[in-house]
């Protein structure tokens, strides 16, 4: 009589078979499959640029500072020489001087100021949007030059406004205005948008 092999016999074979497929897979999968994303992360380093949001809004201010006309004295001639092509004031984008208050986040003042005429650039100070900066421009911004011990002039334009950058000279020269502009735009970049005055 034939003996028909054991259900137990072919039940080893296949577990057998089995057994060596799994080690083959797993031999194989020793290393781990590349993740099909990673592209990504080069893409994102070279494209993409993380900064703060101070940063970014002190980049703009400082790279777009908007004059306002404000010029009592001869310290006037030399902003426009800083305005022409020889020094050119508008690398800073500043080359429209702003006749609006309204308009503009920057008062260079330039020039004698007296007590009469101060009710009126305290009024274009205020009008001024937020932020705002200012450049005493001249011996005669800064402490009242040659005429401080007159009864009628202001002895330095502090004394009505903040001043953020002193610029001394009689008249200072458009090289001492352009290098005025770049120490405010430095503070500019320092400081902080929840900052107040």
């Amino acid at each position: 009589m034939e003996v028909a092999p054991s259900n137990h016999l072919r039940t080893f074979e296949l577990e057998r078979e089995e057994g060596a497929i799994i080690e083959s897979l797993r031999a194989l999968s020793r290393e781990r499959l590349p993740d099909p994303n990673a592209w990504l992360d080069g893409e994102l380093k070279r494209n993409v640029l993380t900064t703060t949001l101070d940063a970014a809004l002190n980049w703009a201010r400082a790279a777009s500072l908007w004059p306002n006309i404000c010029f009592t004295a001869c310290c006037t001639f030399e902003v426009i020489a800083t305005s022409s092509s020889r020094f050119d004031i508008a690398r800073f984008g500043m080359e429209v001087l702003r006749a609006s208050p309204r308009q503009a986040d920057l008062m260079i003042t330039a020039g004698t100021l007296t007590w009469k005429m101060a009710p009126q650039i305290r009024r274009l100070y205020d009008q001024m949007a937020e932020p705002k900066w200012v450049i005493g421009m001249g011996a005669c911004g800064i402490t009242g030059g040659i005429f401080r011990g007159s009864y009628s002039v202001v002895p330095g334009y502090n004394h009505i406004i903040p001043v953020d950058v002193y610029l001394p000279g009689c008249p200072p020269r458009p090289e001492s205005l352009l290098n005025a502009v770049e120490m405010l735009r430095k503070k500019i970049k320092r400081s902080s948008a929840r900052a107040s005055r």
